[in-house]
């Protein structure tokens, strides 16, 4: 089964923000790291959604996601230049402003992963694992937290390799102690904020249908 075109080009627009977040990379030795299991999860992506199709808006969500986190990777997370961008187009510093000792960037996409995971979950609970909206909610919710303890402790078994310089700018916990932590409760954030707003969410998709275990009624002797 093909995809459809919608679908495609947001696949190849993400394939297509991995050299441009590679080339000129702000720290290049950890580039791969943080930009390959794009290409793998481009191809795997393909593969999965022509045997188990799914929606153009969940695509796009999950998408949106990845070419975040591309941008990210582009200044290793811990260095995205958007209080620059930000004096820049209206003239002040967003650090400033909200009060941030740190640059925020990282916890913005942590917030995002459970944003725009939200509606790709929600829909294979309902349409493939077939349960229905409340159920397929609360599973959102739980599997945004298992992820995001997953690949906190992913992130921590990866550096335990690495130089001291490499592993800061890998996490990009810039000093702070409780950056995983953090970042969990921003991805749980994310997830909640779907859920306030589960008219998105939902939209389009259907409860699997109950069988009716009832007795027929009797027949008119």
């Amino acid at each position: 089964m093909g995809l459809p075109a919608a679908q495609r080009w947001w696949l190849l627009a993400c394939l297509a923000g991995v050299p441009l977040s590679a080339v000129g990379a702000a720290y290049p030795p950890n580039t791969w790291l943080q930009v390959g299991p794009v290409v793998v999860g481009v191809g795997l992506g393909w593969w999965a959604l022509r045997r188990w199709p799914m929606s153009n808006a969940s695509v796009a969500w999950v998408c949106s996601f990845v070419l975040l986190h591309l941008l990210a990777a582009r200044w290793t997370y811990s260095s995205v230049p958007y209080d620059g961008w930000g004096q820049a187009v209206f003239g002040f510093s967003i650090d400033k402003a909200l009060g941030f000792d740190r640059n925020m960037f990282d916890r913005l996409v942590h917030f995002a992963s459970g944003l725009c995971f939200a509606r790709a979950l929600v829909e294979l609970c309902i349409v493939y694992g077939r349960l229905s909206r409340r159920w397929a909610i609360a599973v959102m919710i739980l599997s945004v937290l298992a992820i995001g303890a997953v690949y906190e402790i992913f992130e921590w078994m990866l550096t335990i390799g690495m130089s001291a310089e490499a592993a800061d700018m890998y996490n990009g916990q810039q000093g702070d102690m409780f950056d995983a932590p953090k970042d969990m409760a921003l991805a749980l954030l994310g997830a909640l904020v779907a859920w306030a707003g589960r008219g998105w969410v939902l939209a389009g998709l259907s409860a699997p249908q109950r069988p009716d275990h009832s007795p027929p009624a009797p027949s008119a002797s």
